[in-house]
């Protein structure tokens, strides 16, 4: 059998030999060199960049709004209204959470008041992670452009998602109240505002949920009468002002949560637009 080598030219022999062996030496050089330099330069760049993070402005450290957190009574329902009335979808879900570190990383400020105010913890409806005796649940739900977490507080004997919380709710709730907050959901723009708003109520109702109601834009003095108004009385439109082309509703959720609903178009949808691409590229610069 004859060898393979043999039979190659003798120059092209050589020259194969020569770029090989050229190219090994090459690749080791940029090899050794990565091995010296590279970890050291990436580890100062990379301090580089952490210092000059963490001495920037503070709206400069912020990715956003990462979700808004809704403590409720019944886990269940709040999350079939969330993900099967309104289509959210189920990220993760987490529970069982006690300790004093869990505790104490969420009710410090309770706890101090309490003792301020001398009075057991308890009564102020502050739970008892730290002993065990209550334990928190928590869903994520993602919409498109933000997550919504449910959170239930529940006695450690109640059972996950359907058991009853350990703190009765609100029993009055108004968006006038300081301290209050809602969630606002952004209508597309090719929906029918006030047919959404009606076949929203109606999908809650057969759901059992009663609590979801929507606000109408006329004066109504029963909650009959105002399940007989009008449909466009289902939607406030704004045509003028800065608010122009703005419309909006406040409804109460199957906890009795406030939410809103809007939809933006025309000016008003511009003025939203311009202000978050100049926020990006001010981001951009920094």
């Amino acid at each position: 059998m004859t060898d393979r080598k043999s039979v190659l030219p003798p120059d092209l022999d050589r020259r194969a030999l020569l770029k090989t062996t050229s190219a090994a030496l090459i690749a080791g050089l940029a090899t050794s060199a990565e091995l010296t330099t590279s970890p050291v330069s990436a580890q100062e760049s990379s301090r580089s960049k952490s210092t000059e993070s963490n001495r920037g402005p503070l709206g400069a450290r912020l990715q956003g709004v990462q979700h808004f957190g809704l403590t409720v009574q019944n886990m269940d329902r709040a999350f079939e209204f969330y993900t099967e009335v309104l289509g959210g979808t189920e990220i993760m879900r987490d529970g069982d959470f006690q300790g004093e570190r869990i505790h104490n990383t969420l009710l410090t400020d309770q706890e101090i008041e309490a003792r301020t105010r001398q009075v057991n913890p308890r009564t102020l409806g502050i739970p008892d992670l730290r002993g065990g005796a209550q334990r928190l649940d928590v869903r994520f739900i993602q919409f498109d452009n933000v997550v919504i977490e449910l959170l239930q507080y529940r006695d450690s004997d109640q059972p996950a998602g359907s058991g009853a919380s350990f703190a009765e709710p609100l029993d009055h709730m108004s968006p006038a109240f300081p301290r209050m907050m809602h969630i606002c959901f952004h209508l597309r723009d090719d929906v029918d505002f006030n047919q959404f708003i009606a076949d929203l109520e109606a999908e809650a109702a057969r759901r059992g949920m009663s609590q979801v109601r929507a606000n109408r834009t006329v004066t109504v003095t029963s909650d009959q009468e105002r399940m007989q108004t009008p449909l466009e009385a289902n939607s406030n439109g704004i045509t003028e002002g800065q608010s122009n082309g703005w419309r909006l509703i406040y409804c109460k959720g199957p906890e009795g949560e406030q939410l809103e609903f809007v939809q933006a178009l025309g000016p008003v949808k511009r003025v939203f637009d311009t202000a978050l691409e100049a926020r990006r590229r001010s981001v951009l610069v920094r």
